[in-house]
């Protein structure tokens, strides 16, 4: 909903701020007024306290690559009007000074920094580490042999649909993701089962290039902190390469060196490559599309949107794929040279 100046008068009263005049961008209301021009956002409220409390503790560790967050004059870092949270930033111009990679360069070596200053210790129950083992790879096993079911009785049928033929053509391909997504679960389980703490980290919550805004000086900062949360950093890394490499087939490797400049700046446990090489190779988007059409009865599928999902997400699947064997593969270049080194 768009907000006007009277809208907004009683949100920047806090701040000593007079609008004269407002503009709705998106999200965010861009404001002109007698502090200069600022940027005026609405917090979701179930999101109010953590995101408060997550910036304060970033800038009491020196973290300083978030938009700044202005106080208001008594000291609050959000306002509450009409039953809704607001906090008020500094506009940034965000010109166009460098090109994609090399925005994306920054913004994972900014998100290495920001996960490495708040990083800590959490102890972990080892039975809670066993339940959550057993109750992945028991889903995991079911997912299996439903896809080893349902392609044989696909072979079977003596006419397929598109969607069956498509599926049987790329059962090869999302077997294998999976078989290696349970190798690496295997491993990691191994790995910690005498481990009593993991790493945890503030998490940014919604990592994208619109996200990480540059000033005039092309120093770039986070903003729209208000998903923020304390998590594995993976967290912010997965649903980043979920939505980046949803797109036609292609080698990105692009993305292997943005991950690769992440992996620069915060030293990742071998526990944590595994179980992080586990959740990216593992094809659950495939396998609930093929659930979907499965359960779904036969006269209520739509067969052309239900074919283009699957080939959408087996697109995914395979640019995953390919980020997956290279990470594997600059891994196993990595011992080899500290085995040389050592010998």
């Amino acid at each position: 909903m768009a907000l006007t100046i009277e809208d907004l008068r009683p949100v920047l009263q806090p701040y000593g701020v007079e609008p004269y005049f407002v503009e709705n961008i998106h999200k965010v209301v861009k404001v002109y007024s007698n502090k200069g021009t600022l940027a005026v956002k609405h917090i979701p409220t179930q999101h109010g306290v953590d995101f408060v409390r997550h910036v304060q503790v970033l800038f009491q560790k020196g973290y300083n690559r978030i938009v700044p967050i202005y106080p208001t004059l008594d000291g609050r870092y959000a306002v509450w009007n009409n039953e809704e949270l607001f906090y008020v930033m500094p506009w940034l111009m965000n010109e166009e000074k460098e090109d994609r990679f090399e925005k994306h360069q920054k913004l994972f070596r900014e998100l290495a920094r920001l996960h490495t200053i708040s990083s800590q210790e959490v102890k972990i129950n080892k039975e809670d580490r066993e339940s959550h083992y057993e109750q992945l790879t028991s889903r995991w096993e079911k997912e299996q042999q439903f896809l080893e079911e349902y392609v044989e009785s696909c072979e079977k049928t003596t006419y397929m649909s598109p969607f069956q033929l498509h599926f049987c053509m790329y059962y090869k391909d999302t077997s294998q993701a999976l078989k290696f997504s349970r190798k690496m679960i295997d491993e990691w389980y191994e790995s910690t089962k005498d481990l009593e703490k993991v790493r945890t980290v503030i998490t940014h919550g919604k990592v994208s290039i619109e996200h990480f805004l540059f000033d005039d000086r092309g120093l770039g900062y986070f903003h729209n902190f208000e998903e923020s949360k304390i998590a594995s950093p993976f967290h912010d890394l997965l649903p980043f390469l979920s939505r980046t490499l949803k797109t036609y087939p292609k080698y990105y490797e692009e993305c292997v060196e943005w991950l690769t400049t992440y992996f620069q700046h915060f030293t990742v446990r071998n526990e944590e490559r595994l179980l992080f090489m586990s959740y990216l190779a593992y094809p659950s988007s495939v396998i609930a599309i093929v659930e979907k059409y499965f359960h779904t009865p036969k006269g209520k599928r739509n067969e052309r949107k239900s074919l283009k999902k699957l080939q959408r997400h087996y697109w995914l699947l395979k640019n995953t794929e390919y980020i997956v064997m290279r990470l594997d593969e600059i891994e196993k270049q990595k011992k080899e040279q500290q085995q040389e080194a050592e010998s």
